[in-house]
């Protein structure tokens, strides 16, 4: 799945306020860990969680685009590269799943969703989201491992 839209196709509440304290929090929390990211387009650079960067076999939070993407699932990479590059220039929302392949020989699902904003003056603005990673992990063909 990958889709990128307008950011004022859906308001779902104030853009750019990531909500805390959601009601079901605790519920979501059982079945996938979560962790926001952020990417300041003037320098090209992008800040992973603690999580996501281990998950993204990143020794540092902070990095480029393609040190995150480059563990993706190699027919997903281009997909979400075009993503990101459309958001870079136009203020867009968008959300992709794909897997990261891990060196156990595994795959860990991954879902994202963000958003880009402040694109009006040239080379600035922001990109921030939030991944979410399943508590499992995908062996093969398609057999499924629970994590705890």
């Amino acid at each position: 799945m990958f889709k990128i839209t307008r950011t004022n196709s859906v308001p779902l509440g104030v853009p750019g306020q990531m909500h805390s304290g959601l009601p079901h929090q605790e519920f979501l929390e059982q079945f996938c860990m979560s962790e926001r990211w952020s990417g300041d387009l003037s320098t090209g650079l992008f800040q992973l969680g603690e999580k996501a960067s281990a998950i993204h076999g990143l020794s540092e939070s902070e990095c480029g685009l393609l040190n995150f993407v480059r563990c993706y699932d190699p027919a997903d990479r281009n997909h979400v590269l075009e993503l990101f590059e459309q958001a870079a220039t136009s203020c867009s929302s968008f959300c992709f799943s794909t897997t990261i392949s891990l060196e156990s020989g595994h795959k860990q699902p991954v879902f994202c969703i963000g958003e880009s904003s402040g694109l009006e003056e040239r080379y600035s603005g922001t990109i921030h989201g939030i991944f979410f990673f399943p508590r499992f992990l995908v062996e093969g063909a398609g057999k499924a491992l629970l994590r705890q």
